[in-house]
């Protein structure tokens, strides 16, 4: 299964991008979204940005997978 990520476009040249997805920059294509311009959050799915993001929507991701870390360490706490 292939999952879209959040990352932040660092780099861009024409519709080749550089984006920076927790930390570590990845090549994407920006080609399927309108006026992607560095500093633009994006969904990056097999290489493509799919779909521009807000600043509060990556929050609310991170925030999101955060929690299901935390409920998971509790988890493997609780089993051993």
């Amino acid at each position: 299964m292939c999952l879209a990520i959040p990352g932040k476009i660092v780099e861009l040249d024409d519709e080749d991008a550089v984006i920076e997805i927790q930390g570590i920059r990845r090549q994407g294509n920006v080609s399927l979204i309108d006026d992607p311009q560095v500093g633009n959050y994006v969904l990056l799915h097999a290489g493509f940005a799919i779909h521009k993001w807000s600043e509060a929507d990556v929050r609310e991701y991170n925030e999101v997978m955060d929690g299901i870390a935390d409920a998971r360490k509790q988890d493997d706490e609780e089993a051993h």
